[in-house]
């Protein structure tokens, strides 16, 4: 595995670690509550999401957790019990840039999951493009249950990974879904071995980020304005983010290496 270069910590719960295969690696660091997202998580993980957004060295980011039995177990819930009414219309959006830092991000993500991920922490995964989950991973949107319904993201996500029928099926139910089932209903992408999700997730990213950067944050862009619209209108977006990419210093070292027969040196813009 690439050698880390030290931790950059945003507040007390989350770390960024940078891997010399241009992989940026966001960790969730808030053990004592299996990462359970308090409004100062929440902030720290919207900072840690703005200054990778802005990081042209990080081609792919990983979402890992340093909780041995959990991704991320959702929102704080003993802090949200705590609130007023008030307090929690102030706390709403600072909730929210967590989980929309994490999906907006320009480039490539994936999360690496194991042991649990509810609620708001399967919300953080499906925020990412792929998802490498081990064999201990329980995963599952349970907000119903506690009377309030997925708030990060979760019933826009999940529909668009598994379809409409099946993303209400499984946030009515409130059900907790484990790793051999996660993987069949295409929850999760990739099923490996337990104790290997960080490993084969960051050996992933690394072989994402040995292609293009600027052809990867423009087919991450196509992809995602273009689900969801009809067919025609859905290539002129293709096209648009072809014509940001064709001119690009990328694209002619990527044809020169082609014909020179020898690895790319990116120059990422």
């Amino acid at each position: 595995m690439a050698e880390r270069s030290p931790e950059q910590r945003y507040g007390e719960f989350v770390a960024v670690r940078r891997h010399a295969t241009h992989v940026a690696e966001l960790a969730l660091d808030r053990p004592k509550a299996m990462n359970a997202v308090s409004t100062e998580m929440a902030r720290s993980l919207a900072a840690a999401c703005e200054a990778l957004a802005a990081d042209r060295d990080a081609r792919v980011v990983v979402v890992t957790s340093t909780h041995e039995r959990a991704f991320c177990v959702g929102a704080d819930l003993k802090e949200r019990n705590s609130l007023t009414d008030a307090e929690l219309v102030r706390q709403r959006p600072v909730a929210r840039a967590a989980y929309t830092g994490v999906l907006e991000l320009p480039m490539p993500t994936i999360a690496a999951v194991h042991g649990y991920a509810l609620g708001g922490g399967f919300e953080l995964a499906l925020a990412c493009d792929l998802i490498v989950a081990d064999r201990t991973a329980v995963v599952g949107l349970p907000e119903v249950s506690v009377g309030v319904i997925p708030g990060g993201g979760g019933t826009q996500l999940l529909p668009r990974r598994v379809g409409a029928a099946r993303a209400a099926e499984l946030i009515f139910s409130a059900r907790r879904v484990e790793a051999t089932e996660a993987r069949e209903l295409g929850l999760v992408d990739d099923l490996v071995e337990a104790g290997h999700d960080r490993e084969e997730a960051l050996a992933l990213g690394a072989r994402i980020a040995a292609n293009s950067p600027v052809g990867l944050r423009a087919a991450k862009r196509a992809l995602r304005l273009g689900h969801g619209l009809d067919l025609r209108t859905g290539l002129e977006v293709e096209d648009a983010a072809w014509r940001s990419v064709a001119f690009s210093g990328d694209r002619a070292e990527g044809v020169a290496a082609f014909n020179e027969k020898r690895e790319p040196e990116w120059p990422g813009e």
